[in-house]
């Protein structure tokens, strides 16, 4: 019963923490500049979508199509009406104003329409306006507002004939920029039917037919019927298709939000993670975790949690190396210090001579020490700046076993060469890998009694998809401590043979070596010969070239 107790008193607290975890991820989210991106695209996709759409419903060709043939066959009408009674006179028949403005007053002509009658040259002979005696009246907006009124009127009109423009034919543009007049004269010339859409007295567009009144092939005027309800049911497609675009609105911008706490939300959180990075000057800092997802945003995450793995191991390294560097030159520094504070109070020829011999020696692997540590510091921006190249690394040892014994730094007999390879090609730096087989020789040499020999083996491996070669490098001194056969790799580690001279190795040669060696994806161990003869051996493993 306490338990129960217990843990309904804390669903509240839980389910506070994920509703706040929630809103901060919602408003990180929402807040962000990717997030604003993402919307505006979208809204402007569905702008370019409703201007289309607009665009369309204003040049619907069956709609004026439509019209025009419904203005057509009642204006046909009206002019066989006019030709029966209101043209008079044989051979030369006349239009009688008077008689059409009468016969006109007697039609019906339905509202939003309008019939009138023109005698040649386009003189006004009747209209149904007139006849039937409507007046357009129109309220004056407050002094103020009409101007505002017409001003975006005049805007939105233009915006809507720029946009309906790129979808209009020729012949239509043409149409639509003709006057009443000049339809007129046209049909009048012409004797044929013209049609199209063109502007009002206030703006708007009418769609109007003209037909000349022609009897025995004399036209002696025309009929033009109108009709001014094209903005009506251009606005009425307008009203029916804002749902549409309403409910596309809304998806879009649902889909939006739901991409910007898919997206937006975690770049939020790596970018304050790395910039937390940053702050933290080497501390540790949590990253958040998106490893369960699986698409991109899992993928910078990980990437983004290796490179900062990366960075601290490399900080970590770096504070280490400057402790062991800073350890080992100690060493040398107090050796020298206690030799010259002895040196002073000497008072024989041969104290001295010893003493001055011990600073040398100390200097000596002072300056060793100190230029291992410049390669091993240079190291990572040199592998990083050198270009891969296929390297012979048969001709690679071959030149450096020559260099030893031209050099005279190994004899003729103390140092060989042993393959049955013409060439071993693998892709890698040169220099830094002839540095690794300089490091291997000399510590060869080092361990080496001086009726010792160092052999260096090059071998194919075989049984493998790609070729790979082994290099061995091996001696004849005391072997390796078997629980030395790794420690061997660490820095500063020396294990110095007995006889040999102090401070020959700085202990970062073997070190280098594997350094080097991982940077071209390949592995280097130690271990022990078998056998009556004793010696180290080291095997190095190299991915040939493809």
């Amino acid at each position: 019963m306490a338990s129960d107790t217990a843990t309904r008193r804390r669903e509240p607290g839980r389910l506070k923490a994920r509703l706040a975890g929630l809103t901060s991820t919602l408003r990180q989210a929402l807040f962000s500049r990717l997030a604003a991106s993402i919307l505006v695209a979208n809204l402007f996709a569905l702008g370019l979508l409703a201007l289309g759409t607009l665009a369309l419903i204003e040049n619907r060709t069956g709609l004026i199509d439509a019209k025009v043939d419904s203005l057509t066959q009642q204006a046909d009408i009206i002019r066989n009406v006019i030709t029966e009674t209101a043209v008079e006179g044989s051979p030369e028949p006349a239009l009688n104003a008077r008689i059409a403005a009468e016969v006109l007053a007697r039609l019906y002509v339905p509202e939003g329409t309008r019939a009138m009658i023109h005698g040649p040259e386009g003189r006004l002979a009747a209209d149904s306006y007139l006849s039937a005696g409507r007046v357009s009246v129109e309220l004056l907006p407050p002094p103020g507002e009409r101007d505002i009124e017409g001003f975006f009127t005049g805007l939105w009109r233009a915006v809507r004939d720029f946009v309906g423009g790129f979808f209009l034919s020729a012949e239509e543009r043409e149409t639509r920029e003709r006057s009443l007049t000049e339809e007129i004269a046209l049909a009048q010339t012409t004797g044929e039917a013209v049609a199209g859409v063109r502007r009002g007295r206030y703006g708007e567009r009418v769609v109007s037919v003209t037909l000349a009144i022609a009897p025995v092939q004399t036209i002696v005027g025309s009929v033009t019927y109108e009709s001014y309800d094209y903005d009506a049911l251009i606005a009425a497609d307008r009203v029916a298709i804002l749902p549409y675009l309403g409910f596309a609105a809304l998806i879009i911008v649902a889909f939006g939000a739901l991409l910007a706490l898919r997206i937006a939300g975690p770049v939020k959180r790596l970018s304050d993670a790395a910039r937390s990075v940053q702050l933290a000057g080497g501390r540790r800092v949590p990253l958040p975790d998106f490893s369960r997802r699986g698409d991109e945003i899992g993928d910078l995450e990980q990437a983004f949690r290796a490179m900062t793995d990366a960075l601290y191991d490399r900080l970590d390294a770096i504070e280490s190396f400057a402790a062991d560097v800073a350890h080992e030159i100690k060493n040398p520094l107090t050796s020298i210090r206690s030799a010259a504070e002895v040196l002073v109070r000497a008072r024989d020829d041969s104290a001295r001579e010893r003493l001055v011999s011990v600073i040398q020696k100390d200097v000596q692997r002072l300056d060793r020490l100190i230029t291992d540590i410049s390669n091993a510091s240079r190291l990572d921006a040199e592998l990083a700046r050198d270009q891969v190249t296929p390297v012979d690394l048969v001709r690679l040892i071959r030149d450096i076993v020559r260099v030893y014994i031209d050099g005279e730094r190994a004899s003729p007999g103390q140092l060989e060469l042993q393959t049955s390879l013409g060439e071993a090609f693998v892709a890698a730096r040169e220099e830094p890998l002839g540095r690794v087989f300089t490091n291997l020789i000399d510590n060869a040499l080092t361990f080496s009694p001086p009726d010792g020999k160092v052999r260096i083996f090059i071998k194919r491996k075989h049984g493998n998809a790609r070729e790979r070669y082994i290099v061995t490098v091996e001696d004849d001194g005391p072997g390796i401590p078997p629980e030395a056969l790794e420690t061997i790799f660490n820095r500063f580690y020396t294990q110095r043979p007995a006889g040999a001279a102090f401070g020959t190795h700085s202990g970062l040669g073997l070190a280098i070596a594997r350094q080097i060696i991982s940077a071209h994806g390949g592995t280097i161990h130690a271990e022990n010969r078998t056998g009556p003869a004793s010696g180290a051996r080291f095997v190095i493993e190299l991915t040939g070239v493809s």
